[in-house]
């Protein structure tokens, strides 16, 4: 176990860079260490050292799955039996079409965020699910609106 949280290892020169990154991936190291006021070289060591303690876990790009023609959007929760939960979030992490897996606290177990370009898609996806044979319960809900859906929070990072 870690004697120091994470957090209280970043410095401000650290803490800029996440939010500069959080805002765009693609920044290139020049552009990171005129904004943060250290040389290219302190800045990619830096962003070395933050990829070594997973802080920075990948560069990506965020798609709008909508106009990729992805219209279907739905949460489900999953009642799954206790000694299994596990095995079922690695295999529904596997499915192309879910975007998160949570493993949760109350009368569910899992929720799933999935994303589809129809219905019957998600119908199919609903139906191979139901066959793991762990799942004892599930209720999907379909998102009608998406009124936020970002990757990080607006508060600073420390």
């Amino acid at each position: 176990m870690r004697s120091k949280p994470i957090r209280e290892l970043l410095d401000n020169v650290d803490v800029e860079l996440l939010e500069y990154l959080k805002n765009n991936a693609r920044t290139s190291i020049r552009e990171l260490s005129r904004a943060v006021g250290r040389s290219p070289s302190v800045v990619h060591s830096r962003l070395k050292r933050l990829e070594k303690l997973g802080i920075v876990r990948s560069y990506t790009a965020l798609l709008d799955y909508r106009m990729l023609g992805y219209e279907v959007f739905a949460l489900t929760l999953l009642q799954v039996d206790g000694e299994h939960i596990t095995d079922v979030e690695k295999i529904l992490a596997r499915e192309p079409n879910v975007r998160a897996v949570f493993d949760i606290t109350g009368e569910y177990d899992v929720a799933i965020l999935t994303v589809f370009s129809s219905v019957s898609e998600l119908d199919a996806f609903i139906k191979r699910m139901l066959k793991v044979p762990y799942i004892k319960r599930s209720v999907t809900n379909l998102v009608l609106r998406v009124v936020k859906d970002e990757p990080h929070i607006g508060k600073s990072i420390t």
